[in-house]
């Protein structure tokens, strides 16, 4: 794990690596005038889910990147990275305990070096999942949002992104997910992300959820 300050970007940022991925990013805290103080009344927050395949850490990186400039405070936490960890207990196959533990934690660093808003990536399948984030991050205003895509499109970006012996489980749980998230409706907005680019998505996302460069 090491640290990087990447200067290509318009505002300067943290990445922390990992496996070879990036999977968090943290922008520094802009300088105030002498005598002013920022305010922070909660954390607004940006869950994104949605099946395999759909997108997830994309659009949450395509948000970070939208945040950059003007600078708006923030982390980028794939959710996924945190429950890496075999082997699962039988009682929490995706190791949710775990990435909240972790998520609590490294959200507290986040904090500590600036960050006011926070973008998370993670599958959430039922509204009750949505507490255990509001404990691991007690003042998160949290909005969570699904994005949809047919599964041909699924099917297409798996196959492009996994490696051969990971593809098999995630069509599986792919055409599983669909349907059922249609079903259920957890979250509170929708964005479809059939042919359409990264940056296009997360400028709908930033205008459904009102987070705007205000907010920081």
């Amino acid at each position: 794990m090491g640290a990087v300050d990447n200067g290509r970007v318009g505002a300067p940022f943290f990445a922390l690596l990992v496996a070879g991925a990036t999977w968090l990013v943290v922008t520094r805290t802009p300088r105030l005038a002498p005598g002013i103080k920022l305010q922070i009344m909660g954390v607004p927050t940006l869950l994104i889910t949605g099946p395999p395949g759909v997108g997830k850490t994309t659009i949450g990186g395509a948000i970070s990147a939208a945040l950059r400039d003007p600078p708006v405070p923030h982390a980028f936490i794939d959710i996924d990275a945190l429950a890496w960890c075999f082997p699962p207990p039988p009682s929490d196959r995706f190791q949710q305990r775990l990435a909240l533990r972790n998520l609590r934690a490294v959200w507290l660093n986040c904090r500590t070096a600036g960050a006011t808003h926070l973008i998370l990536a993670r599958v959430v399948e039922s509204r009750a999942e949505i507490d255990d984030y509001r404990r691991a991050i007690p003042d998160a205003e949290i909005q969570l949002v699904r994005l949809r895509a047919c599964l041909t499109t699924l099917e297409e970006r798996i196959k492009h992104r996994r490696v051969r012996q990971d593809q098999t489980w995630h069509l599986t749980r792919a055409a599983e997910l669909g349907p059922v998230m249609d079903e259920t409706c957890v979250e509170d907005h929708l964005v479809e992300t059939d042919e359409r680019s990264p940056g296009e998505i997360a400028a709908e996302i930033l205008a459904k959820c009102r987070w705007r460069r205000s907010d920081a």
